[in-house]
């Protein structure tokens, strides 16, 4: 496996709150660090995308998030990681050490409260996506995903998948011909247009809303 290429740079974790790290790049696929490793660094995507994912002793795998540029992700209540985390395409993200942050925390109230912050975030975050896992069918789920994907990324009408459909399925339970599926019926209905595989033109966002509502 080739070394992640390193480099300085500041880590921004919001207002008040920026430590000095270093940026890796990390090809396609790549593992950023393994579920059980110690927690040492908490991570910010500079470019690209990321997903963190569990298996099951089965072997299946699980998408619990996908991690896009600005996003903090990382961040642990215990002294290991909970999860995998592995770049979707080639990315840049900064690490920087636990125990800066900690250190921060420590001094100022307002970089404890920060970290408090980041951590309710990826608390509700998990708690959205298992609602949506709960209580919506496919429709819903692929129309929820869109919608908070368009959000995230600010694309506008048009959006540029960066994962795969299997990665996709792998985040909404779903199979992968089940998401191919979903998607070709909401571009029939207009709601989207697919001028490839991860492009998507947002039609219709009242439809897409409407059915993301949906019990």
């Amino acid at each position: 496996m080739t070394t992640p290429q390193t480099s300085a740079d500041i880590i921004d974790l919001g207002p008040d709150l920026c430590l000095r790290g270093t940026r890796m790049r990390f090809e396609r696929n790549a593992e950023i660090f393994g579920e059980e490793e110690p927690a040492e660094y908490i991570y910010r995507v500079v470019s690209g995308a990321v997903r963190t994912i569990r298996f099951s002793p089965d072997g299946r795998r699980q998408i619990l998030a996908f991690h896009m540029p600005g996003d903090v992700f990382g961040v642990e209540i215990g002294d290991a990681h909970s999860c995998t985390a592995e770049a979707v395409s080639a990315c840049d993200v900064v690490l920087v050490r636990r125990s800066l942050l900690q250190k921060a925390a420590n001094e100022d109230v307002r970089a404890a409260r920060r970290w408090l912050e980041m951590t309710g975030q990826n608390l509700l975050s998990a708690q959205d996506h298992t609602l949506i896992l709960g209580h919506k069918g496919a429709g819903e789920r692929v129309a929820s995903f869109l919608l908070r994907f368009a959000e995230r990324t600010a694309g506008g009408q048009h959006i540029d998948l960066p994962m795969s459909r299997a990665d996709i399925a792998d985040h909404l339970c779903l199979t992968i011909e089940t998401v191919s599926r979903t998607l070709s019926e909401l571009e029939r209905q207009c709601a989207i247009a697919l001028p490839t595989s991860r492009h998507v033109v947002m039609r219709s966002r009242s439809a897409l809303m409407q059915l993301q509502a949906a019990a």
